[in-house]
Order: C-alpha cells, then sequence, then structure tokens
C-alpha cells in the first residue's frame, strides 16, 4: 500500500511502546497506541459520551474513558466494561520508512 493513497498520522520514534498520540485525519482525530505487539488506532472520540479517550488511562491492553469509565480494547474497539453501548471504532495503521499511515 503505497502512502500516497493514506494519510501519514506520525513518526513512529513520537509514540514509544506504552504510550499513546493523538494525530489528525482531516476533520477526525484518531487516538494511536504503541503496545508491545503493534500499533493500534482508535476513534479519539468516545462512543458513549463524546468525550475525548485520550485523556483516558491505558493500562495493557485497555484503556479507560475517564468521562462515564467505559473500557476499551485497544485492538478490538471491544467494550470490556461500562456504559458504552458499542464498540470504539478502530482504524488500520501501517508504517512505512519510519512513518505511520492510517489505511485507506
Amino acid at each position: 500500500m503505497a502512502p500516497s493513497q493514506s494519510t501519514m498520522l506520525g513518526s513512529v520514534k513520537d509514540i514509544p511502546v506504552g504510550d499513546m498520540n493523538v494525530a489528525k485525519a482531516g476533520d477526525r482525530e484518531i487516538l494511536l497506541i504503541h503496545l508491545d505487539d503493534g500499533r493500534y488506532a482508535l476513534d479519539n472520540f468516545c462512543i458513549h459520551g463524546g468525550c475525548r479517550i485520550s485523556n483516558g488511562k491505558l493500562v495493557g491492553e485497555t484503556l479507560r474513558c475517564l468521562c462515564h469509565g467505559s473500557v476499551f480494547n485497544v485492538k478490538t474497539g471491544e467494550v470490556l466494561d461500562g456504559p458504552a453501548p458499542s464498540p470504539q471504532p478502530t482504524y488500520s495503521v501501517f508504517v512505512k520508512n519510519g512513518e505511520i499511515f492510517l489505511a485507506p
């Protein structure tokens, strides 16, 4: 997949393992998360209350939204706990030449 067909979200060096960072993709805010086994991307606005989940607490593969306590699996978006009615939207990303891209 060529980067010209995708949106660049940032550099791999900007997100160490166990950390997260917000990137813009057009009018969307994408939360990038770097785990031991790869990089994952979620919509930055909680499906439940619209709060920015980037303010939440990342523990292993889970992210807790601080507004209402929903807990999501960062790899799948699955709701693990809380009032969220459906999974958090996820996006596919890939790395090329040290840059992270949102797959089209």
